[in-house]
């Protein structure tokens, strides 16, 4: 026991030092997400044929194609025509394509929800359809979606140890360089493992705060 606590102490600073990419690759996607995922989401309930076919076919795209295979299309495959990305960057964007797919099924939902009755009363009181939609239907489905939402933000934060795939020396990425090293795999996953619950316990608990606040139930 004192062994694997001697073990686990003198690799602690690396596998922090991961923790930093783990948590920079998580909050750069998810804020590129949460933009790209609204886009799509209106796009694909109020926009013209062509913008809802379009929004559509990246969605299912994307949700019917692996995340892993979609990492290495932008680390290894855009550079053939061009696009080179360093690794770290490749990870925060194909995990940003990735999650934008999913939150916008989830605010496409929560704008499917909000009343049309509501769109109709703001039109009737002078609001152009573009207010209408950014002052009214927006914020509800915003409030709605968030339950559905806070299961997504979880999902991505466990998502970014893919990117030890492209070398990136995240935390499951320097948990195998060291286990390469001493030979210690169980060991030193074990204390990754337990990093990421402490990181997962901590996001949980601050979403179900924002979530109690803010949602909205119907």
């Amino acid at each position: 026991m004192n062994d694997w606590l001697g073990f686990a102490w003198n690799n602690l600073p690396a596998l922090l030092a991961g923790t930093g990419y783990t948590l920079e690759i998580w909050v750069v996607a998810m804020l590129g997400g949460f933009v790209a995922g609204w886009v799509l989401a209106v796009a694909r309930v109020y926009g013209d044929p062509v913008s809802k076919t379009l929004a559509t076919g990246y969605i299912e795209l994307i949700r019917g194609t692996p995340l892993l295979v979609q990492m290495f299309i932008v680390y290894q495959g855009l550079p053939q025509i061009g696009i080179v990305f360093s690794p770290l960057v490749a990870a925060m964007v194909a995990i940003g394509i990735n999650t934008a797919a999913y939150q916008a099924e989830y605010f496409r939902a929560g704008i499917r929800a909000v009343r049309p009755g509501q769109l109709a009363a703001a039109r009737a009181i002078g609001l152009s359809r573009l207010q209408s939609i950014g002052h009214v239907a927006l914020p509800q489905a915003w409030r709605i979606a968030l339950p559905q939402w806070t299961n997504e933000v979880v999902i991505e934060l466990k998502y970014t140890s893919v990117a030890f795939a492209i070398s990136v020396p995240e935390l499951m990425g320097q948990a195998k360089m060291i286990g390469a090293n001493s030979f210690k795999y169980f060991q030193i996953f074990l204390v990754a493992a337990l990093i990421y619950l402490v990181l997962v316990s901590a996001v949980t608990l601050l979403l179900d705060q924002v979530e109690r606040r803010y949602a909205l139930r119907q």
